[in-house]
């Protein structure tokens, strides 16, 4: 797959989820915004880098640990409407539209203590690259800590992307599970030259209240977002039919409580480090 159409897919997708993206997964994502956070280990007065923060749900997060002492939080997004939303909410904060392969052309280089990076290496063409991008950004003896969705079998939700894959070639994300698979994170953050790697996989639950709020999650609030706004509606409400067939062992009465299981993987930047 071509990496601009990728990217494009990506910032124009995002864009679409970005006004109800928190409402629908703030509360399921918190198990991984809290594990990045413990990984990290922020103190007060560091300076964080936060890559694809979309909406900033983990950007706010790293600004309340660092900001006693004056830290400082530097957020960057491919999408523009995301980056508003966390611009709203984050006024202490800056934020920059930057691709994570790209980050040393709009950030400095060996400036932070810490770069974190919370549910985006999944959706990125080259993550090992833009890992390799992220760690430059460290300086010497900095930390980084990433989350990234399981493996397929522990995400309930995950035949959303089959299904809206066979109604229209999406170009979302096609090798979503990849970086979640085995050792494959850790190869990652030590290929990008960190070292003290470690790995955890805390699982969450996500409740929806009812079918709808299951479907609008899946398809108004999340990556698959700009393939389903150009569905006709017979289209939508076949594929939203597929989804909860797909979702229905997780049902119980009208309610769901849909399982999934987060990578969580941590590295630091050697004291000696000497950029390429």
């Amino acid at each position: 797959m071509d990496a601009r159409l990728q990217l494009r897919v990506q910032r124009y997708g995002w864009d679409r989820a970005a006004p109800s993206y928190e409402q629908a997964w703030k509360e399921g994502l918190a198990p991984a915004t809290a594990a990045v956070l413990e990984a990290a280990a922020l103190r007060p007065g560091e300076r964080v880098l936060d890559v694809a923060c979309g909406s900033g749900l983990l950007t706010r997060a790293a600004w309340e640990a660092v900001a006693p002492k004056g830290g400082e939080v530097v957020g960057t997004d491919i999408s523009e409407l995301m980056l508003a939303e966390a611009a709203r909410k984050s006024p202490d904060c800056r934020f920059v539209r930057a691709d994570a392969q790209s980050l040393d052309e709009f950030v400095p280089v060996g400036h932070f203590d810490a770069v974190l990076c919370g549910l985006g290496l999944m959706y990125m063409p080259d993550p090992e690259a833009a890992l390799a991008t992220m760690a430059r950004c460290l300086r010497p003896g900095g930390r980084m800590a990433a989350s990234v969705w399981g493996e397929r079998r522990t995400c309930g939700w995950a035949e959303i992307f089959p299904i809206v894959d066979s109604q229209v070639r999406s170009e979302v994300c096609p090798m979503f599970f990849r970086v979640g698979t085995g050792n494959t994170l850790d190869e990652a953050l030590r290929a990008a030259g960190l070292v003290n790697v470690q790995l955890s996989h805390p699982p969450t639950t996500i409740h929806y209240t009812d079918a709808d709020a299951a479907c609008d999650a899946a398809f108004l609030s999340g990556p698959v977002a700009l393939a389903y706004s150009r569905f006709d509606e017979s289209t939508r409400l076949a594929v939203r039919a597929d989804y909860l067939a797909s979702i229905e062992p997780w049902r119980d009465g009208e309610r769901f409580a849909i399982p999934g299981t987060f990578v969580i993987g941590s590295g630091q930047r050697p004291e000696a480090a000497v950029d390429a």
